[in-house]
């Protein structure tokens, strides 16, 4: 049975959070996963090698959770569609209390729950609460927490938490009751978790093979059949899942194949819900029926119109801005859809044209810039695209855009820079590992990337050759073989 947790909206805040949470909300991508330990430890595939059904759960939800958590990352994300997540939670000193959900026989439960949060901190927590794990250590962690006076510390266990030392050896955690020199002998490196997964790795990338086949003639058949420009995937669903997914696309080709050739020519992207992206991508909801896909498609030509007026609105407030270029980075921003997007434009576009302001034509061109729907002010990013806000001031954002425009160029180099730089990496590392494909989460930026291939073409990894390496936040081997290591692993002593 599951245990539906799901957030009630009418409690008082201070009943279902933390005092200590009240006094910060904040939360960087690499605290919330360090945050998240616990949760990972207990959820992790790798220990539910027993149980198939469960660990393809946990798989794909752990996958639904890291795309979740990248969005509410990216700057001027407004809100979340309601993600429901199942767990599968192996039993632990720390979640086994009286009063909780029961655990089977295999020393696991079933926990089901939705999230619906704005920010890393609140998200954290209730993962954290709905599985019944500590958030103690988010406290002590993060520096800009205060405690409250010990009188309002009513929560506080009667014993300290003794963890297995499992839990030590795979969260990185430092045990407290370890020699600290035992400690860091027993610290995960990059070189002892390849020996403990390696060969692991090897069987399921060599079990996948044939399928990984199959996904390769299913997507060269439909992109001919429809002559699309290609098909993608939003998240990292597993090989068999896609397989099934062209599957039905290919039914559905059978069955109204005119219909469908009104995508001649686009990507079609497998996601959360039907429509078209703001980049003009066809999405089709995995969990949406051919019903619904077909209605896309008809709807298609009347996209395509909506797809060419947004395009001119984003010449227009080019215009109206010196010619710098509006661009919508999908690795940055939240996903929305043409419809969306044309509206956030909409908005932007008339509050310049109530309040004119005077840039000399073309003097940022070469310059770009993102629109988000948040109220903040306006930024530069390290990238080197204004972060500019739909209900911005213009008056400010002239101002601002004027005194940041040289930094912005400088960035911009930069990041072309460390582009070119990148990639020489990945080549070198795929030829001197001898893989058959490597790449990264988009969440890992291009600085920690570079840190990352420095650092491997150093060593000698016998293991990789002939694998598909993935640098992420932390290690995993997929269920189709794909090895997941994060971008600052460790050999010998721990890098900071």
């Amino acid at each position: 049975m599951f245990c539906h947790l799901r957030p009630v909206r009418r409690l008082c805040l201070e009943k279902i959070c933390p005092h200590w949470f009240l006094s910060s909300r904040t939360l960087s991508g690499a605290e919330a996963i360090n945050a998240l330990r616990p949760f990972y430890f207990a959820v992790h595939p790798d220990f539910f090698g027993q149980h198939p059904r469960e660990r393809e759960v946990n798989e794909n939800s752990l996958k639904r959770l890291s795309v979740y958590l990248e969005n509410l990352q990216k700057p001027g994300f407004k809100s979340l569609k309601p993600t429901q997540l199942t767990f599968y939670v192996r039993e632990t000193e720390q979640n086994s209390s009286e009063g909780q959900e029961p655990f089977s026989t295999s020393g696991f439960r079933a926990v089901k729950f939705t999230l619906h949060t704005r920010d890393l901190l609140s998200t954290v927590l209730y993962i954290l609460n709905s599985c019944s794990l500590s958030v103690e250590h988010i406290q002590s962690s993060n520096t800009n927490v205060r405690p409250q006076p010990l009188k309002e510390a009513k929560r506080m266990p009667d014993r300290p938490i003794k963890w297995d030392k499992s839990y030590y050896h795979f969260t990185g955690f430092k045990d407290p009751h370890e020699d600290p020199e035992q400690v860091s002998r027993m610290e995960t490196t990059l070189t002892s978790w390849l020996d403990n997964n390696g060969k692991s790795a090897v069987k399921k990338l060599k079990n996948s093979l044939p399928l990984r086949k199959e996904l390769d003639r299913l997507k060269d058949d439909l992109s001919h059949q429809l002559q699309l420009s290609d098909i993608r995937w939003q998240r990292s669903w597993g090989v068999a899942h896609r397989c099934s997914q062209l599957q039905s696309l290919g039914r559905l080709a059978q069955q109204n194949l005119e219909t469908l050739k009104n995508a001649k020519g686009c990507t079609i992207v497998f996601t959360d819900r039907s429509g078209m992206s703001a980049v003009g991508h066809v999405m089709l909801g995995t969990m949406d029926v051919h019903h619904h896909w077909t209605k896309l498609f008809e709807r298609l030509p009347s996209y395509f119109d909506l797809q060419r007026r947004l395009m001119l609105l984003e010449d227009q407030i080019s215009y109206l801005l010196g010619g710098i270029q509006v661009v919508y980075i999908e690795e940055l921003q939240p996903v929305l859809t043409l419809e969306e997007y044309y509206s956030l434009l909409d908005v932007f576009h008339n509050r310049l044209l109530k309040n004119r302001v005077p840039f000399h034509p073309r003097s940022l061109r070469g310059l770009q810039m993102i629109l988000n729907s948040d109220r903040y002010a306006p930024s530069l990013h390290e990238l080197g695209h204004f972060n500019i806000p739909s209900l911005c001031d213009p008056a400010n954002l002239h101002w601002f855009i004027l005194t940041k425009a040289q930094q912005a160029r400088d960035n911009m180099k930069r990041k072309e820079e460390l582009k070119v730089i990148e990639n020489e990496l990945i080549q070198a590392s795929t030829k001197k590992f001898s893989l058959e494909k490597f790449y990264k989460e988009p969440s890992v930026s291009s600085i920690q990337m570079v840190d990352c291939c420095k650092r491997l073409l150093e060593q000698s990894l016998p293991y990789l050759q002939g694998m598909h390496l993935c640098i992420s936040h932390f290690y995993s081997v997929m269920q189709d073989g794909d090895l997941c290591i994060p971008w600052n692993w460790k050999d010998g002593e721990a890098i900071k």
